[in-house]
């Protein structure tokens, strides 16, 4: 019988992201391929330290445990290694008791042709090629940005932040507000719509499927007072009134809501992102992925009309993903 990935809400995810591979990276790109395979073999059994992503997998993977019968979330490694080299990726996810077991090893090339394949609602990747040309072919995606890693185990809680425009949502805002760099502009135009949804955006998926585990949440917690909630959601966007309420619309029409909506008219987002402390921050903006104190889990989203705007040379392909 063939196995139900369509029934699942799938992140794909590549080894650049679940773990800290800078050291191997460092040897690929200095030494070349052989003594990449070199360094893995000889260490295959020594666990790759913990990458960006890895506190977000974990408590996103302890969603099954929750949910035992219905199993409804999974984790694919999607990998430039080569099965070979990618024993050690392996070796470590067992080392960690991650529940992954499935992969594509693509041997050097990109694996983002295959997120359709997975019905993956989300590929986090730390190689800036893979993710644009993910995003280019309208597949979901997001680039982690390099940050310290801090993943507290007695802390449960999965917490995850959202940017609106260019990520749950469309940039048909945004590209009103880039035209003329006018904020009148687009105030005025989001009261004209208002009462019109948006269109969604690359992340409106992974969006809607963490709501429906949300509402999963919200029975079994009617049924088990004592129950220990898992999932937190939350926007954060430098919208601000009136045009919130285009936000609302939206999210109504879609039959969900975050458990926190945060509209900040232009303030700098870390002041939020301090407090909440979220495991993940999606945001089409490089300018907004920023903190300073630099332990923040930030995935950028290279989508839209802002990233079009100001979009940067991207960056060689990276040995290892």
């Amino acid at each position: 019988m063939p196995y139900p990935i369509e029934q699942k809400l799938v992140i794909g995810v590549a080894s650049s992201a679940l773990f800290d591979l800078s050291v191997s990276d460092d040897i690929y790109q200095a030494q070349g391929v052989e003594a990449y395979r070199q360094h893995q073999q000889q260490n295959l059994d020594e666990p790759l330290p913990k990458g960006v992503a890895f506190p977000f997998i974990r408590r996103f993977l302890s969603i099954n445990q929750a949910f035992p019968e219905q199993l409804p979330v999974e984790v694919v490694l999607l990998s430039r290694n080569s099965p070979e080299t990618g024993l050690r990726v392996f070796r470590s996810i067992d080392h960690y008791q991650l529940d992954i077991t499935r992969a594509a090893f693509m041997s050097g090339r990109s694996p983002y042709e295959y997120i359709p394949a997975f019905n993956a609602s989300l590929f986090l990747s730390a190689n800036e090629e893979d993710v644009q040309k993910a995003i280019d072919a309208n597949y979901p995606a997001g680039r982690v940005l390099p940050t310290r890693i801090y993943d507290d185990e007695i802390d449960t809680e999965l917490r995850v932040a959202f940017d609106f425009d260019g990520v749950i949502a469309d940039d048909e805002a945004e590209s009103v507000y880039k035209r003329d760099n006018s904020l009148d502009d687009f105030q005025k135009h989001e009261r004209m719509h208002m009462a019109t949804p948006h269109a969604p955006g690359p992340l409106a998926d992974l969006y809607r499927k963490l709501s429906l585990i949300r509402m999963l949440e919200d029975r079994k917690l009617a049924e088990d007072p004592t129950y220990k909630r898992i999932l937190r959601i939350a926007i954060v966007t430098a919208r601000n009134a009136p045009s919130h309420e285009r936000v609302v619309t939206t999210l109504k029409n879609w039959g969900v809501s975050p458990d926190e909506c945060f509209f900040l008219g232009g303030m700098e987002k870390p002041r939020v992102l301090s407090i909440l402390k979220p495991h993940v921050f999606f945001d089409d903006q490089r300018s907004h992925l920023q903190s300073s104190a630099g332990n923040l889990p930030m995935v950028h989203v290279p989508f839209g009309v802002a990233n079009k705007v100001l979009s940067a040379p991207v960056s060689p392909p990276e040995g290892v993903a």
